[in-house]
């Protein structure tokens, strides 16, 4: 445990060896470019902790977080690597940099490329705040998972299972079971139709006497729903008085008097004199076969 503990510190401490020589390598192409788009000596001294400063918190942040934070920071950590290895690109290529003798903000001699290399490398600082300002939140609001422990008793079962894997033991297999060899004494035969003892005799018990079940006939169920019986009461009557067929079609002619033909149904006629249906339709056929007689006879 001890010796890979102290692997995983060497580790740590060559990588930080090596990113610190690396931003060492770094510096002067940082601080030329930055000079050159117009800062000044102590801006020019500190942009290299802009950009490559950014890189070393992406990479501690890639460490910390997981999941989606995780690629975020990333991505974070891929962006300035290639931003910082094109501005040492350019560094090499233009020698005027080296000494301070290239105009300010030309970079290249061409203008579309001289325009993004002038806005990538002015545009790091202000990507710098918003993206190590993500980076450290993220790290501060981050809730690591919790760690499985591996109890003692768990370790101690698996070392006795170990144990008894092995060739090594006394004992590899279990004595064998040995049967119960002690002879039981015979059977004695008894005779089975024969009893060996003497019979004792018993009271004989008189049977209880059985009265026998009288059939009776039983009216059959009738499956029609029974009628209420009982009288009406006097709430329940239709207040109005029943009309003869007389006076149905004379008050059925009084109401269609001034009805066309096509009007004079049996549902109108229902309607307006408040009668069955039966009634309606006679009542109907009765006053156009008068109307169709005045009309002949007319």
């Amino acid at each position: 445990m001890n010796l890979h503990r102290k692997g995983r510190a060497a580790l740590v401490l060559a990588l930080v060896a090596v990113v610190a020589m690396a931003f060492r390598v770094s510096w002067n192409a940082l601080r030329d470019i930055a000079g050159a788009v117009g800062a000044d000596d102590t801006a020019a001294m500190l942009y290299p902790f802009v950009v490559d400063g950014l890189m070393a918190l992406a990479l501690v942040a890639t460490l910390v977080l997981a999941d989606r934070d995780r690629t975020f920071a990333l991505r974070v950590l891929g962006a300035y690597t290639v931003a910082s290895l094109v501005l040492n690109y350019v560094h090499g290529l233009v020698p005027e940099l080296h000494g301070g003798t290239v105009d300010f903000g030309r970079l290249a001699d061409w203008d579309p490329a001289n325009w993004a290399l002038v806005l990538l490398a002015t545009s790091l600082p202000v990507g710098s705040i918003y993206f190590g300002s993500d980076l450290v939140a993220k790290v501060l609001h981050h809730r690591p998972g919790p760690i499985p422990t591996v109890s003692a008793n768990a370790e101690e079962s698996t070392e006795t299972d170990a144990k008894r894997s092995t060739a090594d033991l006394a004992v590899s297999t279990p004595a064998p079971i040995t049967s119960n060899a002690a002879v039981l004494p015979r059977p004695v035969a008894v005779g089975f139709l024969k009893s060996s003892l003497p019979a004792k005799p018993l009271p004989s018990i008189a049977p209880a006497p059985v009265t026998p079940i009288e059939r009776r006939p039983v009216a059959a169920e009738s499956t029609r729903s029974r009628r209420a019986t009982g009288r009406v009461p006097a709430v329940a009557k239709s207040s109005r008085p029943r009309r003869t067929p007389a006076e149905l079609l004379a008050e059925a002619r009084s109401v269609t008097a001034g009805w066309p033909d096509a009007k004079v149904t049996a549902e109108g006629i229902r309607r307006a004199v408040r009668t069955s249906p039966v009634n309606a339709r006679t009542l109907r056929d009765t006053i156009l076969t008068e109307r169709a007689g005045a009309g002949a006879t007319s």
